[in-house]
């Protein structure tokens, strides 16, 4: 009568012949009442998609609320037509699955979250998922094949994760998200800019208002940062407490841009930055920006992370910037990237002047 079920490689028999398909079987035709959540995950090759179709049938006729399927084999698995039928379903978890739903799919109407990680499905296929899946709250999409344009309408959404490893993501465009709190996108982009014509820095943020916490990884500020800079977003964010961004120092637009997010978020508590280094200078002049933003205050922000330091003079006037305009900061902790002039950088930020009395700086070991 257990109504959660976990079968994974610690889901072994000491009886010499019963396979991990016999285990299963045998589970699911012993079980009473309801199968709340299911989890399969073999990280073998030995797994007949027969088996899988079969469990996934049994579980469309018991009313299944949340199915993770993590598919270890070399090829996609493809969800089988009885999988769209699983309308209880409130929590979706897909590991290397191909999703092909037929034509007379309407939808999960009850599904909160739903996690897909290289997954391949077609740009209609998501569009129509997200639509039909009004109660969504939670959206993470990693390395996902087939997807080209992120462009959604969910009311409900609240948390959104996106990261993309190869490929071109070529528009972001978020349609009626007002209510997302917690946004985190890491992006893959080639060096040739034009073909992400649609980034606006200004109009990325018209749709989520309300949000709370923000990370973007890589490339995100070069991929917003095609378009000229405002000093400030036309509406600031106001609830952002969290700020999270990947940025490379040597590029005078990513700089600006992480300028203008700072500049629109009065509220923020705690700031994370990781320096992202390349071989090859991006942008020649990189100091100009120090002294139009003397004045800057950022008068709630404690918290302060950099990671992964060269110790190089970009780096080292984002730090004594962030010291002098935060009044209120309580700790600054400072990771280098490697043991390569690491006491000649940690006597630098010793030096630094500190607008705070209260504010300590914390250096880690590479």
């Amino acid at each position: 009568m257990l109504p959660h079920l976990k079968f994974d490689s610690l889901s072994v028999s000491t009886v010499k012949q019963t396979t991990f398909a016999n285990i299963v079987d045998q589970v699911l035709l012993l079980h009473i009442g309801p199968i709340c959540s299911f989890l399969l995950s073999r990280p073998d090759d030995f797994l007949a998609n027969s088996d899988i179709e079969r469990w996934i049938l049994h579980l469309s006729r018991n009313s299944i609320k949340e199915f993770t399927l993590e598919n270890w084999k070399r090829h996609l698995y493809e969800m089988p037509s009885c999988f769209f039928s699983c309308q209880d379903m409130t929590h979706l978890d897909l590991y290397r699955c191909l999703l092909q739903p037929p034509s007379t799919f309407k939808g999960f109407r009850n599904l909160q979250s739903l996690c897909m990680e290289n997954v391949t499905l077609a740009q209609d296929v998501f569009k129509n998922l997200i639509v039909c899946c009004p109660l969504l709250k939670t959206l993470r999409l990693l390395n996902c094949d087939g997807l080209r344009h992120l462009k959604m309408d969910a009311p409900k959404l609240e948390l959104l994760e996106v990261e993309v490893d190869e490929g071109v993501f070529e528009m972001i465009n978020l349609e009626n998200t007002l209510n997302l709190a917690d946004v985190s996108i890491t992006l893959a982009i080639n060096d040739d800019l034009r073909q992400v014509p649609d980034s606006n820095l200004v109009q990325f943020f018209v749709h989520f208002p309300h949000i709370r916490r923000l990370t973007f990884g890589r490339n995100v500020l070069k991929y917003l940062a095609v378009r000229a800079l405002p000093g400030k977003l036309p509406q600031p964010c106001l609830f952002l407490k969290f700020l999270s961004i990947s940025i490379r120092f040597k590029a005078l637009k990513e700089i600006l841009a992480a300028l203008c997010l700072l500049r629109s978020s009065p509220a923020l508590q705690e700031l994370e930055i990781f320096a992202h280094h390349e071989d090859r200078d991006v942008v020649g002049e990189v100091n100009s920006w120090l002294d139009d933003n003397q004045n800057c205050q950022f008068t709630e922000l404690l918290r302060v992370k950099m990671i992964s330091m060269s110790g190089g003079k970009h780096e080292l006037d984002f730090i004594r910037f962030l010291l002098l305009s935060s009044p209120v900061l309580e700790r600054m902790t400072v990771k280098p990237a490697s043991y390569n002039g690491y006491s000649e950088l940690l006597k630098k930020l010793l030096r630094f002047r500190r607008a705070s009395l209260c504010a300590e700086i914390i250096y880690l070991d590479p």
